[in-house]
């Protein structure tokens, strides 16, 4: 799902472009875009910012971070 880009663990992850296709935001159900940078997944539908870790995407609006 994920492909590392680096060994060093500072370095951003990739998320499986497939994956992201299929994902959708579980508050607003709209889109998601991927942040490299920041590793989260974004919805701006609903002003929140799911976290990657290790790769794998946190699709729980508890873990989500607020945004204006």
């Amino acid at each position: 799902m994920t492909e590392d880009i680096s060994q060093d663990d500072n370095t951003p992850r990739l998320v499986d472009p497939k994956l992201l296709e299929a994902l959708v935001c579980p508050v607003s159900r709209g889109p998601l875009r991927y942040d490299r940078n920041a590793q989260e997944l974004i919805s701006d539908r609903a002003g929140l910012a799911y976290p990657i870790r290790d790769g794998i995407p946190i699709m729980l609006s508890d873990e989500a971070r607020q945004f204006d």
